[in-house]
């Protein structure tokens, strides 16, 4: 018998908000709106930036366990508050400039 998996549709990811600009020495704050159709166990959220540079900041997430913010670096922080996970830097530098993706993987 083949096994099924569940449809595409069933996890929606959304980013919010799509642009921000930080002064250097500020902070900011990226969500993430994790919406999953179907009952689940265990999701691997992670932050990248500039896609290809690696994993800033990852978790695993429960459905309805909140986490406090988990420190990834002395300057990011990445808390759960379902449905939304949010990362948030603090005293930006330049180098922080970039694309930020949320990626979410439903782990079976």
């Amino acid at each position: 018998t083949p096994t099924l998996f569940p449809a595409a549709g069933a996890l929606r990811v959304s980013q919010d908000p799509g642009e921000a600009w930080v002064t250097v020495g500020g902070g900011v704050a990226l969500g993430c709106r994790v919406l999953v159709a179907e009952p689940w166990d265990l999701l691997r959220l992670e932050w990248v930036k500039d896609v290809g540079h690696g994993v800033l900041c990852a978790i695993r997430l429960r459905p309805a366990a909140p986490t406090l913010p988990v420190p990834c670096t002395p300057r990011l922080r990445l808390a759960w508050h379902p449905p939304r996970a949010t990362l948030s830097l603090h005293q930006a530098r330049g180098d922080d400039a970039g694309r930020y993706l949320c990626r979410v993987t439903l782990e079976i």
